[in-house]
C-alpha cells in the first residue's frame, strides 16, 4: 500500500505547532468573552483581555472581521471533543465516526460562516508561515486519533492528521453539496468513509491488522 504524501522536513515540529494553536485559542476565547459581554472590542481590547500584543493578533488573524467571526463560530460552537469522548469507543474509527457525525449535525448553522471564513482566508494577504485557521479541526481529528497514536510513531500520526484534515472540515462538505449535490446524511456517510479508508491505509502502513482493536 502507498505511503500517505508528504513534502520532506514536513510537518512542522509538534511542540510548536501546539504552542501556537494554544496561542491562537487564547485570541478567540478572549475575543468571545468581549463580544458575549455585549461589546464591540477593537483589536487593542481583545490584545488587552488575550495578554497578547497587536502583531500577535495579526499575525494570527489578517482582519479583525476574521476574528469576530472564527469568534462567533466559537460562542456557537457544539462541544465537538465532548461527543468524541461520550461515543464511548476505544477504536480511533469510531471515535473518528462520532467527530464526522458532530460536525455534520451542526453543520446548518455553522455552514454559512464556513463559507464566508473561507472566503476571508482566500481574500487575505499573503501571512507569515503556519496555518492560517482550522486550529479546531486538528485538535479534534488528534482526540479522535488518541488511540492510535502510540502505535504509529510521531511522523505517521502526523501525516495521518493531516490527510484527515483534508476530508473533514467545512471544505469536504462544500464539495459534496455544491458539487457531488449530496444529502446532509450522504456527505455524512461519504466523509466518514474516506476518514476510515485513511486510518486502515495508516495502520497497514505500520504494520498492524486493521481488524484488530486500536
Amino acid at each position: 500500500m502507498a505511503e500517505i504524501a508528504t513534502r520532506p522536513g514536513q510537518p512542522a515540529r509538534p511542540g510548536r505547532a501546539a504552542q501556537r494553536r494554544r496561542t491562537r485559542r487564547a485570541i478567540v476565547e478572549a475575543t468571545s468573552r468581549l463580544l458575549a459581554a455585549g461589546a464591540d472590542p477593537s483589536i487593542n481590547d481583545i490584545a488587552a483581555a488575550a495578554d497578547v500584543s497587536r502583531r500577535t493578533i495579526y499575525t494570527y488573524f489578517p482582519t479583525l472581521d476574521q476574528l469576530l467571526l472564527d469568534a462567533t463560530l466559537e460562542a456557537m460552537n457544539v462541544s465537538i471533543e465532548a461527543a468524541i469522548d461520550s461515543s464511548g469507543e476505544p477504536d480511533a474509527r469510531a471515535r473518528i465516526a462520532a467527530l464526522v457525525a458532530a460536525l455534520s449535525d451542526g453543520m446548518a448553522g455553522s455552514l454559512p460562516l464556513g463559507r464566508k471564513l473561507i472566503k476571508l482566508t482566500v481574500d487575505a494577504p499573503p501571512s507569515g508561515p503556519g496555518p492560517k485557521r482550522g486550529y479546531r479541526r486538528i485538535g479534534w481529528i488528534e482526540t479522535a486519533l488518541e488511540p492510535v497514536r502510540p502505535v504509529l510513531g510521531p511522523d505517521r500520526f502526523e501525516r495521518l492528521v493531516s490527510a484527515l484534515a483534508m476530508v473533514i472540515g467545512w471544505e469536504a462538505f462544500v464539495v459534496l453539496f455544491d458539487v457531488r449535490g449530496l444529502s446532509a446524511d450522504q456527505a455524512r456517510e461519504t466523509i466518514t468513509g474516506a476518514a476510515i479508508t485513511l486510518i486502515d491505509a495508516a495502520l497497514a502502513q505500520a504494520g498492524i491488522d486493521k481488524d484488530s482493536p486500536n
